[in-house]
């Protein structure tokens, strides 16, 4: 049974942490985005002031609630509406990155002087670290940051050469 399983058990994990990957720079950049933004610093300043116990209990509130939402998704694209699921994907997925990642990067030193929650993480890291560590993730790693690469080099090319179309219409 556990060799049936294991291999069933890697494959979701690579899944989880794929999807996860995919998402985690613009929820970053989202969340760092908000953090610029006046009206969170009382919230922030809140968030800040609690103790360990009820921040982990704040911190497991957006994966509790959001978690859910993939087989939600894979609900509604299971029964033909797939523009849906993929919304809703989409969406719970950068909304629950979003909040931990704001979370985890304000209450970090609380969360990791739980001795639970510092155990997880690290098997966590050590989970990631080895889905990391296969040849396939790193190929995609590599494509990955080479379509990056060619968006970017596009729209540097689009952004120069749109003044000059500009101005040759107006001539």
């Amino acid at each position: 049974m556990k060799r049936v399983l294991k291999p069933v058990i890697s494959l979701l994990a690579v899944i989880y942490f794929l999807v996860d990957a995919v998402f985690l720079p613009l929820a970053t950049g989202i969340s760092n985005w908000i953090a610029r933004y006046w009206m969170f610093r009382s919230v922030r300043r809140w968030i800040v002031s609690l103790r360990p116990y009820p921040t982990l209990l704040l911190f497991a509130v957006p994966v509790i609630v959001l978690e859910p939402v993939k087989p939600v998704a894979i609900y509604l694209a299971g029964t033909g509406r797939v523009w849906s699921g993929a919304v809703v994907f989409l969406v719970g997925e950068l909304l629950k990155l979003v909040l931990i990642e704001r979370l985890f990067s304000l209450t970090r030193d609380k969360l990791m002087s739980i001795p639970a929650f510092a155990f997880g993480y690290a098997k966590y890291l050590e989970l990631r670290q080895w889905v990391t560590s296969f040849e396939t993730w790193q190929m995609m790693q590599r494509w990955s940051l080479a379509v990056r690469t060619t968006i970017r080099r596009h729209i540097r090319q689009l952004r120069a050469h749109k003044p000059r179309q500009l101005a040759r219409d107006l001539t």
